[in-house]
């Protein structure tokens, strides 16, 4: 099964974007995904092909018009059961675990909002989930379907050369990634901590939970909710230091 995205937006040029190299890319020309970027005005009915009015109310900005964005949406989905979503900075914050289901499923369509946002009939009329990627603004969703579509592809069979790369990464168990280290085995007179190239498998794996439990404690104890192995406060192994050997 193909993962097929389907993006609707005021600006096709910015698709397949930075997915159209490196393992992305690669994947894209084998087939293993698709893109297929649609351009909203395309939808639009009078000469002038609107997209936008002015808010009901008054207020700044404007508003994507939901006859226009209706009929795009049922054109690119209205035989299918992708997830719909909208690319808003209310919705829920995207999390590995809505990637990893996503990435399960056939595709996604996607549609990114630009001036104040979207009528809201449309959202409730189509069924738009909300996703955001972050607590910020962006000037359209067209950054934030890039970056929700790079976290799927990446993790889609066969996309990575080592399927192991995806299982361990922040987030993946709960917590983030321990640090990493490569040859040389001395920099700026900083060792890579001994355990790691003790060749005991058992300590190397007991020492990178530890690490990835101080870091997580340290940088976003959020994470760390409910965990029923809460990191020691006694216990922190810090890799910062140098080993000495």
């Amino acid at each position: 099964m193909t993962f097929r995205a389907s993006v609707l937006t005021l600006y096709p040029e910015m698709f397949p974007g930075h997915l159209g190299v490196s393992l992305a890319g690669k994947a894209l020309s084998r087939g293993q995904w698709s893109i297929d970027a649609v351009q909203i005005r395309d939808f639009a009915e009078d000469k002038h092909r609107t997209v936008d009015d002015t808010p009901a109310g008054g207020g700044a900005g404007m508003v994507l018009k939901p006859d226009v964005l209706a009929r795009a949406i049922d054109y690119v989905s209205a035989d299918d059961h992708r997830p719909r979503l909208l690319m808003s900075p209310r919705g829920r914050t995207l999390t590995q675990a809505r990637v990893r289901e996503l990435a399960s499923g056939p595709g996604v369509v996607i549609v990114c909002g630009r001036f104040e946002g979207v009528d809201q009939r449309v959202i409730d009329t189509r069924q738009l989930e909300e996703v955001s990627i972050g607590d910020y603004i962006l000037s359209g969703g067209e950054p934030a379907a890039l970056v929700l579509l790079d976290a799927v592809v990446r993790i889609l069979p066969g996309v990575m050369g080592n399927e192991l790369s995806g299982l361990h990464e922040s987030f993946e168990g709960g917590l983030l990634e321990h640090p990493h280290y490569t040859r040389p085995q001395v920099f700026e007179g900083r060792e890579i901590p001994a355990v790691l190239t003790s060749g005991n498998h058992g300590a190397i794996a007991k020492w990178r939970e530890a690490e990835a439990r101080r870091l997580t404690e340290e940088r976003r104890p959020d994470l760390l909710k409910g965990d029923p192995n809460p990191p020691a406060n006694d216990a922190k192994p810090d890799s910062r230091q140098p080993v000495k050997r």
